[in-house]
């Protein structure tokens, strides 16, 4: 975890210790939206039934499709936080000899 001091402080990076608390936001955030359209969906059937289909399944869809883009965004940015302390230490090795 990390200390209140590291706020503060530009020795060690934050975010990849709270990343996961933001996806774990993201995800449910997807998923009331999902169950707001898919409850919409429902509603709009009683208008229009292929309407309504449509937006029941475009919401089903948009809840799958949006978890994964939420995982590939949140891998990527722990991706690139690795990338750096792979050079520092490549860095470090080398300063060694």
């Amino acid at each position: 975890m990390f200390d209140f001091q590291d706020l503060f402080q530009w020795d060690r990076f934050i975010t990849p210790t709270i990343i996961k608390t933001f996806y774990w936001l993201v995800i449910a955030l997807i998923c009331l939206f999902g169950i707001a359209g898919i409850f919409s969906g429902l509603a709009a059937m009683a208008i229009s039934p292929f309407g309504g289909f449509i937006q029941l399944l475009s919401s089903i869809a948009s809840v799958v499709v949006g978890i994964i883009f939420s995982r590939i965004a949140a891998e990527f940015v722990l991706i690139v936080f690795r990338i750096n302390e792979h050079l520092g230490a490549i860095r470090d090795q080398g300063t060694g000899h």
